[in-house]
């Protein structure tokens, strides 16, 4: 009972700090730009710290993916926060002369955001940043499943943020279901696409904006490559991206490649070398490989491999450690498209591979399942390119790389259908957070009298020609009624 009354006291204080304004000042935003760089480089070790704790990730692995992506954003947006802020100059037409327009972007209000596990400090704070960077007070409800980043966000946060305009509640799914109830200007979710569906229809009962980041079975397509060291590059950048990204846990790491049937030992050769030279071959011993999160999620990933038409394609790996929550980092080649591995989002160091007869075919497979977050696809054929680029939809897709694209500010990031929708980073984030409010001034010089009865066929040809926007002939029309009139 005390955390529902503690709970309605802090959304109680982040609306009515709001109300008082104070939000939209350039200088409140900047001050609290610059309090997140300083939480993040005064807090650097114990962020490590609670992130070994909660998923086993390697310090470098926590700055590339947490600390150090979050700082980029964050000085980008103090840097470029004014910028943003500023009223943008609107065209008008010429009919509406003597007029000005504009487009000012205003802040939602008191905005909530849902992190998720996997990045929990990326996931919390640069959605954050965008919140901050627009105006609005926030709510943050870190993820449960990384307990230690989460408890560490509660207690740190509020003495580097102003702690009326922004709070940080921990709790289960009952505090989220409570937080739901709540009426909101905006709700931010990281998460699975079952739960955004709650978060969605919840948001609906008070047509709540929604940004929904979900996941999906991203594929990799990997072409013939032309030399053998381009090969191996491809190849290096498939297993970093998937295992060496929070051990496959990420909604963008490659799910599953395609590849040309010819080309399939020659990719199951190279990774298992890879495999070797970044994380070792003996499990109990692996290195720079993350922990699975929990004792459910790590029975989950395992289950997929119990399918015993599944485990006989299994090509490398396949070992288990329950107790220290870890799964070897595995390849499968060629297991059933409908075995569950196939349909479901795998989020685990599982990976993949299906051999085609032609590498065409890797359109079908991927147009045959819902439309995923990112495509990646290993090529230097433009006409191939251009194929993916028009016959597939997704949120995104990156040649020749996988995930980097996350890191590029300058570019939006989000889903399509099943996989999302809505858009941050950078500016994006801004405007994820943001209403563009049009501005129009009018002059009381000229009034247009064919707006208003009664009518007759002037007006209407007056009507016709203003909204083609054909300004010639309303000079000609105006000139052929005066000399009628004379």
């Amino acid at each position: 009972m005390n955390e529902m009354v503690e709970l309605g006291k802090s959304l109680a204080e982040v609306r009515e700090t709001f109300r008082g304004g104070r939000t939209r000042g350039v200088a409140w935003r900047k001050t609290q730009l610059r309090a997140i760089i300083k939480f993040l480089t005064d807090n650097e070790d114990q962020i490590f710290k609670a992130l070994e704790q909660d998923l086993g990730k390697h310090p470098v692995e926590a700055y590339r993916d947490e600390v150090g992506v979050v700082k980029k954003s964050a000085n980008l947006a103090l840097n470029c926060v004014e910028k943003w802020m500023a009223p943008k100059k609107g065209h008008i037409p010429l009919l509406f002369f003597p007029s000005k327009g504009e487009v000012l972007p205003e802040p939602f209000g008191v905005v909530l955001i849902f992190a998720s596990w996997n990045f929990p400090i990326s996931l919390s704070l640069d959605p954050l940043i965008g919140a901050i960077s627009a105006g609005n007070t926030v709510v943050l409800k870190p993820s449960e499943l990384a307990p230690a980043c989460s408890s560490f966000l509660a207690s740190a946060l509020p003495s580097y943020l102003d702690p009326k305009a922004i709070k940080v509640i921990e709790g289960g799914t009952d505090i989220a279901e409570q937080l739901l109830q709540e009426k909101w200007d905006k709700i931010f979710f990281t998460g699975s696409p079952q739960v955004g569906r709650i978060v969605m229809s919840a948001a609906a009962r008070h047509l709540t904006p929604v940004t929904l980041e979900l996941g999906g079975k991203c594929p990799t397509i990997l072409d013939s490559l032309s030399g053998s060291s381009d090969m191996e590059v491809a190849v290096k950048r498939i297993a970093g991206a998937k295992w060496g990204a929070c051990s496959g846990q990420a909604c963008i790491a490659t799910d599953y490649v395609l590849v040309e049937r010819k080309n399939a030992y020659i990719l199951v050769d190279l990774l298992k070398k890879i495999i070797q030279r970044f994380y070792g071959e003996n499990l109990k011993n692996l290195k720079n490989l993350s922990k699975i999160v929990s004792k459910h999620h790590f029975d989950r990933v395992r289950k997929l491999l119990e399918d015993p038409i599944v485990a006989a394609s299994i090509v490398h790996g396949g070992s288990v450690d329950e107790e220290n929550l870890t799964i070897e980092p595995t390849i499968l080649l060629d297991p059933p498209l409908d075995a569950e591995i196939m349909t479901e989002e795998i989020f685990g160091p599982l990976l993949p591979i299906i051999s085609l007869d032609n590498i065409q075919e890797s359109i079908e497979v991927i147009n045959s399942r819902p439309k995923p977050l990112a495509i990646y696809a290993f090529t230097k054929n433009e006409a191939f390119k251009k194929q993916i680029l028009t016959q597939t939809s997704s949120g995104s897709v990156t040649f020749n790389d996988v995930m980097v694209h996350f890191v590029c500010d300058t570019l939006p990031f989000g889903g399509v259908g099943q996989s999302g929708f809505g858009r941050y980073h950078g500016k994006y984030s801004f405007d994820a957070f943001s209403n563009e409010k049009a501005i129009l001034q009018r002059s009381f010089l000229i009034e247009l009298e064919a707006r208003y009865p009664p009518w007759n066929d002037f007006k209407m040809q007056f009507l016709r020609l203003a909204y083609s926007f054909n300004y010639i002939g309303l000079v000609l029309l105006y000139l052929g009624l005066k000399r009628t009139s004379r």
